[in-house]
């Protein structure tokens, strides 16, 4: 009889700690945390964020200065730091039978790689112009490419409608 109370006692214990645990939290296993996360490894920096503070994950694209296309992913939270990723292009003008195309492409392509030669290549780098440009709670991230940024959106919205630990290296720190 006495060990009645004592096997009571285990059995109560494991049944408080196991209504305790979070209905549908993943256990870890591998490189997963408790806490399902939204990890980007980037050029640029990683990015990470608990899946249940993201509310929503945009991708949008504009022109800034008719002089260069933004594609822009933004993962906002319920915090206070906004996330946006984003390629940049210069803008081609369309050309009546692309007369003209192959010459604008031509003299981009030769800054482009004039600008590489002095190490001073902005169209690889987050740009900021103080005040004008830098956002309060805002990091950025600037991709190599749109197939990239691509990945990158199609990820962090998996994560989040699934609510799934989600980890995406991208660029030149790719396995």
């Amino acid at each position: 009889m006495k060990l009645f109370p004592i096997l009571l006692g285990v059995a109560l214990s494991a049944a408080t700690a196991f209504a305790q645990a979070p209905a549908g939290t993943p256990a870890p296993s591998g490189n997963q945390s408790a806490l399902p996360i939204f990890r980007a490894t980037l050029p640029g920096g990683t990015y990470e964020v608990a899946i249940r503070a993201i509310i929503a994950v945009t991708s949008h694209e504009y022109v800034v200065d008719a002089a260069a296309r933004v594609t822009e992913v933004n993962i906002d939270t319920t915090g206070q730091l906004l996330a946006r990723f984003y390629y940049i292009e210069p803008v081609t003008p369309n050309t009546p039978l692309g007369v003209g195309n192959a010459a604008l492409e031509q003299a981009q392509r030769l800054a482009r790689e004039a600008l590489e030669k002095t190490g001073q290549d902005v169209w690889k780098k987050v740009v900021k112009n103080y005040p004008t440009t830098t956002h309060a709670r805002t990091v950025e991230y600037r991709l190599e490419s749109k197939e990239h940024l691509n990945s990158l959106y199609t990820k962090a919205e998996e994560a989040f409608r699934l609510q799934r630990d989600t980890r995406v290296t991208i660029g030149e720190k790719s396995e």
